[in-house]
């Protein structure tokens, strides 16, 4: 009898134990009593009923991320592509998405497709391949308001990858090929423009330069003329001034406008004109020779 009511104690205690269910951060469970929905629980420590209450599904609330694989779509100028999409999703009511449509991740997928399809459909290949953030941004908009029923928020959606057809992306090569040599091109024009600029700028400076030092030799010259000019008369003013102070006569004058003349002509002149009055001058210095002589 003991044993008996022991095993009871036992089973008893492991039914109450049982019966006792932790809910961890960032989790809900989902119970149902003799299959119906009757509560959510959140984080921290729960008794549910034995036998009656059960735990349905346990739900993750934190941000997911679904990669779909590439959808092939058709854009307007009728090129089809492929692109494969990332999406960031989150649950944010655990009962509806419990209850509110089997297979939620299936459904957003298949969604997200049909919603790509309708925006690339309005959109021509330039356009697809430029307008990414627009396409981001008009997916995420309808995709988070169809998935409102669903208890899914959709955080965000991005476009992991644009493949277009091989001719298209050979097209494509080229024409970028094209503009780099084009860029290349105006880049090399450019350069040597500038570089035929700055020569121009320098001959110029240099030939101002050398002008500039031309006026200033000229000037410096025109300078030294002048001052040896100058220097030139007032010597002879000095000399004039010093004769005119000795008081010399005029026979002194012409005795010394000869030795002038002699050294003007000491053996370069063929022809000497000597003025009369000098000439006279000459004759009685000849006579007073020859009596100093006699």
């Amino acid at each position: 009898m003991p044993f008996v009511i022991g095993s009871i104690a036992v089973v008893l205690l492991v039914i109450f134990v049982s019966c006792i269910k932790i809910v961890p951060q960032a989790t809900t469970f989902i119970v149902e009593r003799l299959g119906a929905y009757r509560c959510t629980w959140g984080t921290g420590i729960h008794f549910k009923a034995p036998f009656i209450d059960r735990v349905a599904k346990k739900i993750t609330l934190k941000e997911k991320v679904a990669d779909f694989p590439p959808q092939a779509v058709i854009t307007k100028d009728n090129v089809t592509m492929q692109i494969d999409t990332v999406l960031f999703y989150q649950i944010v009511d655990p009962k509806l998405y419990t209850y509110g449509i089997e297979r939620p991740i299936s459904a957003i997928e298949n969604l997200s497709a049909t919603t790509l399809r309708n925006i690339i459909g309005d959109l021509e290949l330039d356009q697809t391949l430029t307008s990414r953030d627009i396409i981001n941004s008009k997916m995420r908009e309808l995709l988070d308001e169809a998935t409102d029923p669903w208890g899914i928020k959709v955080n965000r959606v991005e476009l992991k990858n644009i493949i277009p057809p091989r001719e298209i992306q050979v097209a494509m090569e080229k024409q970028m090929k094209a503009e780099r040599e084009k860029r290349e091109s105006i880049l090399i024009a450019e350069g040597q423009k500038e570089s035929a600029i700055r020569v121009a700028e320098g001959e110029k400076e240099s030939a101002i330069l050398r002008a500039e030092a031309k006026k200033e030799a000229a000037i410096r010259e025109a300078e030294g003329q002048a001052q040896a000019i100058l220097a030139i008369q007032e010597a002879t003013a000095r000399g004039l001034q010093m004769i005119k102070d000795v008081g010399a006569d005029q026979g002194l004058i012409a005795i010394k406008s000869l030795e002038a003349f002699e050294k003007a002509a000491d053996g370069k002149a063929t022809k000497i004109i000597i003025p009369s009055e000098i000439q006279g001058l000459a004759g009685l210095a000849t006579s007073v020779k020859e009596i100093v002589k006699e």
